[in-house]
């Protein structure tokens, strides 16, 4: 008789279609097709205050039920899951089920990744802080480099360090060489780390210059780079707005990308081409 998987493991469990190879067609089809020129979920009115200010509310009570919940398994799962796979893949799912909640939201993996089996970086491109409700659908845990004022955030921040993330001091002095260093640790344990090279979102989804950061930790850790494209998510919540926008966010990962006998220079260049055809592709399975 096969056994079952552990119990937090089955909570855990991604809620994404994944593929095995990277087929060229995307794995979700355009759900308008057909429509006979009825309104298209993007067509329909936008939420005004009122509608924001709900969305906000339901995602706010999800992190607010699944914190004890992630913190009883991350006391539970301490002795056999010392790379957090547990507590960090519950976070991500309960921060996927929060965006689900969302009327205005329809985000999903246009083609999901495999999961990595060599040492990884992953790279996206940033056209949102929403961007996280997207790639949380990714069906694999890793650790996510973000901005340290957002683990001084009550229960997010909480979250977010009990899943191991890693945060950044922007401007204070070596605090860039010290978050590499704590990805490179993470990567070297053969837990995936996810780095947005452009450092900061882009007003209008455009794809802006990549930082060197995760290209010289992909390097020096001779890790491969597992590029994603992401679209949509900048009409969800645009750049210094709190309202959120009926938005069609889609995913599409690449093929890995090796970095044996690259420079930081080359790897880069390579990565970003692939990003952007990404981004294009998932533009067209909205």
């Amino acid at each position: 008789m096969a056994r079952s998987a552990p119990l937090p493991y089955l909570l855990c469990a991604p809620a994404v279609v994944t593929t095995d190879a990277f087929s060229e067609e995307p794995l979700l089809e355009r759900s308008d097709a057909g429509s006979g020129g009825a309104q298209t979920f993007t067509e329909r009115p936008a939420p005004g205050a009122l509608g924001s200010l709900a969305a906000w509310l339901l995602i706010g009570l999800a992190v607010l039920l699944s914190f004890p919940l992630q913190a009883l398994l991350f006391v539970a799962c301490w002795p056999f899951d010392p790379l957090r796979r547990v507590s960090g893949l519950f976070f991500r799912r309960m921060s996927s089920l929060g965006a689900g909640l969302n009327p205005y939201w329809d985000f999903a993996c246009a083609r999901a990744p495999a999961a990595p089996t060599r040492p990884t970086v992953v790279v996206a491109n940033h056209a949102s802080n929403v961007d996280p409700f997207l790639v949380c659908q990714v069906p694999f845990e890793m650790k996510w480099l973000g901005k340290a004022s957002l683990f001084r955030v009550p229960l997010l921040g909480w979250s977010m360090a009990l899943a191991g993330d890693i945060p950044v001091r922007r401007g204070a002095h070596g605090a860039g060489h010290a978050a590499l260093a704590a990805c490179a640790r993470w990567v070297e344990r053969g837990m995936p780390v996810i780095i947005f090279p452009e450092g900061t979102r882009s007003k209008d989804g455009a794809l802006g210059p990549f930082k060197d950061g995760a290209f010289k930790l992909a390097v020096e850790t001779g890790a491969d780079v597992l590029p994603l494209g992401l679209w949509g998510t900048h009409e969800a919540l645009p750049k210094h707005s709190w309202r959120v926008g009926r938005s069609r966010g889609r995913l599409v990962a690449g093929a890995p990308i090796p970095s044996a006998g690259k420079t930081v220079a080359q790897l880069k260049a390579e990565v970003r081409a692939a990003v952007e055809r990404l981004v294009r592709e998932a533009s067209l399975a909205i």
